[in-house]
């Protein structure tokens, strides 16, 4: 009996472990990020490169581990791909990293926490997540998303006291002057930024509710990626082509720009957005879109380590609150999944209460005549 409550926990916990281990690629993402706009590479083509590469690592992974597994193309099911690529990754993608020139990075991640906010909008719009505000669960999905958005609130807008927990290493230290904000072009391009920022999280919300449809209809995580990274990549090669002029941008060499493309494209659009996938397919929208402070914590961390931005103390704050409300999330959304299960076994119909097929055999059977013959 114990080990049966130890193996539903752990299957309870496998979406939570799955969605932490992206938010790590994420912020090695973020990371790289900077080192690729310090090395004065195009974002643009940055983008494009990004979404070839994971074409060519998840096409042949789909068509090894989902080969008898795919369900028939349907138009539907084209369109919806094709919107996913369109909000999750042209979109999402370029306006995220257009808005990195104008504010700064940390300021960019912490407008990405309002995406919880626009995807429980849309969820509940689009009927795929209950408002419930009177049950229990419902009441725990809504302040656990509020608490969690105020929290990023407070660790953006409120600093306090520097806190050094650690000395950087300084294995990936930038000169100040490669930062955004020191930039006097770009000191006026806030608004710009935040407005940047805003469509961004708002493509990533369309995103994942369009998401959780095409889960439900193409139920195939590894190709679902593979054909968005392919649509993908069509309309940002699209895009980079028709916007960046200087073709030397295009090149790769051995340096961090083929790091960096590498790493994004593999890790940062492959790997991630199969686990975002395969979350949304277990747990829904929300669920994943709840997670969305814990990359501010983690960017904040990693970049006080490996790039020596400061720490405050509206940092520890902001982060308790945002992992308390990620908590009151995960525990309003376990509740919903337990009454869901309770009531799945009732509709499948017991073996006794199974119809009997009547067997009418049309073949016409032999007459034998009980006349005696003569």
């Amino acid at each position: 009996m114990v080990c049966v409550r130890i193996c539903n926990a752990l299957y309870e916990l496998k979406p939570v472990l799955v969605m932490f281990v992206s938010h790590l690629l994420s912020t090695g993402l973020n990371i790289i990020f900077k080192l690729i706009a310090n090395d004065g590479m195009s974002l643009k083509v940055f983008s494009a490169y990004r979404v070839l590469f994971a074409s060519a690592v998840m096409i042949p992974l789909a068509l090894v581990f989902e080969r008898n597994k795919r369900p028939k193309m349907t138009w539907t099911v084209l369109a919806q791909i094709f919107l996913c690529a369109l909000f999750g990754m042209t979109l999402a993608q370029n306006l995220y990293l257009e808005s990195m020139v104008f504010i700064p990075t940390t300021f960019t991640v912490a407008i990405v926490n309002l995406i919880p906010v626009f995807t429980f909008i849309l969820a509940v719009c689009f009927r795929q997540e209950k408002l419930g505000l009177r049950s229990l669960q419902g009441i725990a999905k809504l302040a656990g998303t509020l608490v969690g958005i105020g929290g990023a609130m407070l660790f953006v807008f409120y600093k306090g006291i520097t806190i050094n927990v650690w000395h950087h290493t300084g294995l990936l230290a930038m000169p100040q002057s490669s930062t955004s904000s020191s930039n006097p072009h770009h000191s006026n391009g806030y608004a710009l930024g935040t407005v940047l920022a805003l469509l961004s999280c708002l493509s990533s919300s369309a995103w994942l509710i369009i998401q959780g449809k095409l889960s439900k209809t193409y139920p195939c995580p590894l190709s679902n990626t593979a054909l968005i990274s392919v649509m993908g990549t069509v309309q940002c090669v699209v895009y980079a082509l028709s916007t960046e002029r200087d073709w030397s941008q295009w090149k790769l060499g051995w340096n961090i720009r083929l790091i960096g493309v590498f790493y994004a494209g593999i890790l940062g659009s492959g790997v991630v957005v199969f686990m975002t996938t395969w979350c949304v397919n277990m747990r829904g929208p929300l669920f994943v879109a709840s997670f969305s402070p814990v990359l501010l914590v983690l960017v904040a961390i990693f970049c006080s380590l490996l790039l020596g931005e400061k720490l405050y103390l509206g940092s520890f704050l902001g982060g308790f609150l945002i992992i308390c409300g990620l908590y009151l999330v995960i525990w309003g959304k376990s509740i919903e999944m337990r009454k869901m299960t309770r009531v799945e076994p009732m509709e499948t119909p017991r073996p006794s209460e199974a119809q009997t097929i009547e067997i009418v055999s049309t073949t016409p059977m032999p007459i034998h005549s009980t006349t005696s013959r003569g």
